[in-house]
């Protein structure tokens, strides 16, 4: 528990701090709570870019130490509105670790998450153990992006708390910066409708259910979409005369180059083009705010902003070129196969209506009905939140939102390409990827009824008092599907070693016999994680309480203990059936994704 949360406080802090100095070296003289997306961008970065010196992954924590405690000192005294922000910041940040710490609290320890949903996260410990001690791996040989794993190494060099501690560390810590992130839209809004509004954004119910399988990567990519989107709303407002105005964004997309390689691109490159073309033409009408693309309907890319852009594209060229190479080898990856690995863990097709943030399930691969709750539940929740969504397009479009329409017709986009162009596994990420930005569009318009909404079509809008009602319903719905997919997270084992890998290639074909602790098989959802790490074989799992006579036909003993040991038996008996007095259990092939 202990060096869980001090993995959350470590980058919470880091991220905090650096990014706010980020800001403010680009001009920016109040808090912005764009910060915390902007400094996790540059703690991968800086992590990955250190991580492979001499030290055994001790570089980067050193260097982000050092960066950190040189940003609080160049921050002191320098920022406008710290304390304001802090006022906002504790409550939303409270309740945020008191809702991802829900897995652990129902299961009674800190682990490995979602070990029965989805097992990759056995390739990630094994690829941020290999990292640290400077031995290639599997993942690092094919360009896949190392930015979260080398944090993980940072964090477990700096704090001495163990990567399973480290990865869960880091997962909590995305989940409580993007609850903070969504401030930047919600800060002038008073107590009760600001907590919920950031805490609903950051917490929408696809990214609690990617928490709740550990899948890392996704919820980061979300973050860093939300924050891109907010980052170009921001540079038309408080940021508007600042020529390094585009900067916080371009860093956002070095942290996104980092953590989803090239294709995270799709979602921030496509919502930068559409924000200029959307701008460009409202303000060539003449009804846009000053300041966005300069006088005269320029485009920002030859207009007054065309300098502020070239500075941010060469700041990310820049921060990007190290990794252009690996990005050329992570396009053949398993997982842009059309014809590769379609399903992974799921069922079947994700449904893209689970983006809206109502679907009453633990598991969100489930179809309607497949569940405790009837099918006509989740329709109504549909209808409900589809109809919110409408309307709140409608009155962003009325505000001239161009960065967060942008942002959510680049996640349609990318869905669409994922939906017919890629498999279902790369379909739900994109949903995923969407949720915090569509809960944003819902929600915004709901909250803040009254600023800037021009006049409806008719000349009317919705009764105003039905507003509030709209959002609370919403958000009593939505805030109890999160919580649920929370709940419902399996933890698995409290450690990790990289000897059950190492044992993989040792056994082959098996068959092999795993003898485990109760505690693991059980408590731990130790079972899936078991058959996982040695992929490939036959494998008998067995309880220490069940251990006796050796079954027929084993020819390896995997045994649990103070380290996992391995002892060869000899010649299988004769006979098709390795162990029969027990289970087999096959374990899912297919790469980290």
């Amino acid at each position: 528990m202990i060096g869980t949360y001090a993995a959350v406080a470590a980058v919470c802090l880091a991220s905090l701090a650096t990014g706010q100095a980020a800001v403010l070296l680009c001009g920016g003289r109040r808090w912005s709570w764009l910060s915390p997306g902007v400094g996790l961008a540059l703690l991968g970065a800086i992590c990955w870019g250190t991580v492979r010196l001499p030290g055994h992954g001790v570089a980067p924590a050193v260097l982000v130490l050092v960066l950190t405690l040189a940003a609080v000192a160049y921050l002191l005294g320098r920022v406008e509105g710290a304390g304001e922000a802090l006022a906002l910041a504790w409550p939303v940040a409270l309740i945020a670790l008191l809702a991802t710490s829900l897995p652990f609290a129902v299961e009674g320890h800190f682990g490995i998450l979602g070990t029965s949903f989805n097992p990759d996260m056995s390739q990630h410990l094994l690829t941020a153990d290999r990292l640290a001690e400077g031995h290639s791996s599997q993942l690092l040989n094919q360009g896949y992006p190392l930015g979260p794993h080398s944090i993980v190494v940072a964090l477990n060099k700096g704090l001495g708390i163990g990567l399973v501690q480290g990865f869960s560390g880091l997962t909590v810590a995305v989940a409580i910066l993007a609850c903070l992130t969504a401030l930047a839209a919600f800060a002038d809004l008073p107590l009760l409708p600001r907590t919920a509004g950031a805490l609903l954004v950051g917490l929408a119910y696809v990214v609690a259910s990617y928490f709740a399988q550990g899948a890392f990567k996704e919820t980061m990519q979300a973050l860093f979409l939300l924050a891109f989107a907010l980052a170009l709303r921001e540079s038309t407002r408080t940021w508007a005369d600042l020529p390094l105005r585009f900067v916080p964004a371009a860093l956002i997309a070095v942290g996104s180059v980092y953590t989803y390689s090239f294709p995270g691109l799709i979602w921030l490159g496509g919502a930068a083009v559409l924000w200029l073309l959307l701008s460009g033409g409202w303000r060539r009408r003449g009804n846009h705010p000053q300041g966005v693309l300069g006088d005269g309907g320029s485009p920002a890319a030859t207009g007054p902003a065309g300098r502020p852009l070239g500075l941010a594209l060469l700041t990310f060229m820049v921060l990007t070129l190290p990794e252009l190479g690996r990005m050329l080898d992570f396009h053949s990856f398993e997982t842009f196969d059309p014809n590769g690995p379609g399903l992974g863990n799921l069922f079947g097709q994700i449904s893209p209506f689970e983006v809206l943030g109502i679907w009453p399930s633990g598991d969100f691969r489930l179809a309607p009905g497949d569940g405790a709750v009837p099918a006509a539940a989740y329709y109504l929740g549909v209808a409900f939140a589809l109809a919110l969504l409408i309307y709140g397009v409608v009155q962003l479009w009325r505000r001239r939102e161009a960065a967060i329409l942008s942002g959510l017709a680049a996640a349609v986009l990318a869905y669409l390409a994922a939906r017919i162009g890629g498999t279902p596994y790369t379909a739900a990420k994109a949903i995923e990827i969407a949720a915090p930005i569509a809960a944003l569009a819902i929600l915004l318009p709901l909250l803040e009824p009254a600023v800037g909404v021009l006049p409806a079509i008719g000349g009317k809008v919705p009764p105003q008092r039905l507003l509030p009602a709209a959002a609370a319903l919403f958000a009593l719905a939505a805030g109890a599907c999160s919580l649920l997919a929370f709940a419902n997270a399996p933890v698995g084992p409290t450690s990790y070693s990289s000897k059950l890998s190492d044992y993989r290639r040792a056994v082959g074909e098996g068959p092999t016999l795993v003898v485990a602790s109760p505690q693991l098989l059980g408590e731990e959802h130790g079972g899936p994680f078991l058959s996982w790490e040695l992929r490939g074989g036959r494998v008998c799992i067995q309880s220490t309480e069940e251990a006796g006579k050796l079954p027929a036909g084993v020819r390896f003993v995997i045994r649990e203990g103070g380290a996992w040991t391995l002892r060869r038996v000899g010649h299988p008996v004769a006979g098709k059936t390795p162990c029969p007095l027990i289970a087999v259990r096959q374990a899912r092939q297919g790469p980290a994704r």
